[in-house]
């Protein structure tokens, strides 16, 4: 059934009756002209992002479970990234009258996949008729103590809770491979690189995770989330801190997967590491001599953002990374 025999009423009740199970502290949910929440007495965090086709994903590669699961974390992300605990999920949906029902329901398995993964409810959001697929969330928490980019200082040291570059190379291979892998099935394909050595990096770039911060949170000073880049966003941390950044090439954690693929596919493994986006690592900050579960890869200094490569030689760094609208 299409969409446009279903109608937006129809659609909403559909929502209405799978989402119905709400936590104590939302007093109405769907249904109703607005959300009403009772709020816990922390600072509130509210974050919002959207994902457009053709622009952040390809549905010749993307199954509709992949962008709404991928829709969640990419919000929750952002949540994390200030130390805070997600908790209600807000979602605007917008797809071809032509589209199927059954496209819809797949979007909303995906969504309420990562809503569990996440312990989040869906209290509201809003259906619509677009020329191409359209969906955006609004996440919003709670933190006792909430962190921002702005608190790095000279002499911290710079951490990363996990390999970066994967995402990117992820999206390397999809191009090059250009078909649905419904890999939340436990599907596989044939490939010329192992299956083993795809799937994290596909995986990654369809279906990321994002990095609780729990285990840092108390010794970090200032934090970002990695989506454009690893460069970029310490560019957008150092900035806000007014500080710069020596980082060291030979600390920059880089998997196994991400070297064997990128070798592969003819493609630079540092680059990706350096400029790949998409991987919702978290990108923090901590004075030094704290015992840190994560990866160091540098200090702060007073100015300028350089990279010491594994001769020890110092260069002045490119943040070159995704940016909207850049030519």
């Amino acid at each position: 059934m299409k969409l446009s025999v279903a109608g937006e009423l129809s659609l909403l009740e559909i929502l209405r009756k799978r989402f119905i199970k709400r936590p104590h502290d939302v007093v109405l949910g769907i249904g109703d002209d607005s959300a009403v929440i009772r709020p816990q007495n922390s600072p509130m965090l509210f974050t919002t992002d959207m994902m457009v086709e053709e622009v952040h994903f390809d549905l010749s590669w993307t199954t509709p479970f992949q962008l709404g699961f991928k829709l969640v974390s990419v919000n929750v992300s952002d949540i994390y990234a200030m130390c805070g605990k997600p908790r209600f999920l807000l979602l605007n949906f917008s797809a071809s009258r032509n589209a199927s029902v059954d496209f819809f329901n797949r979007v909303f398995d995906g969504i309420e996949a990562a809503m569990k993964k996440y312990g989040i409810s869906l209290i509201g959001g809003d259906i619509s008729s677009s020329e191409k697929v359209i969906v955006s969330a609004t996440v919003m928490g709670y933190a006792k103590r909430f962190l921002r980019r702005s608190g790095a200082r000279p002499g911290d040291r710079i951490y990363i809770t996990g390999p970066v570059g994967d995402a990117a190379c992820g999206l390397a291979l999809m191009k090059s491979i250009r078909k649905k892998i419904p890999i939340e099935l436990g599907k596989k394909i044939k490939l010329p690189l192992a299956w083993d050595t795809a799937y994290p990096l596909i995986e990654r770039h369809l279906m990321p995770s994002a990095r609780d911060p729990e285990r840092v949170a108390m010794a970090a000073t200032a934090m970002i989330d990695i989506s454009d880049g690893l460069m970029t966003d310490l560019s957008r941390l150092c900035s806000e801190s007014g500080v710069g950044a020596l980082v060291y090439q030979d600390r920059i954690p880089i998997s196994k997967e991400l070297r064997k693929a990128s070798e592969y596919l003819g493609l630079s493994t540092l680059a990706l590491a350096l400029a790949g986006g998409e991987d919702y690592e978290l990108l923090f900050t901590a004075p030094a001599g704290k015992k840190i579960e994560a990866f160091c890869i540098g200090e702060v200094i007073q100015s300028g953002i350089f990279v010491v490569d594994e001769r020890g030689k110092k260069k002045k760094a490119s943040t070159k990374g995704y940016q909207h609208f850049k030519i």
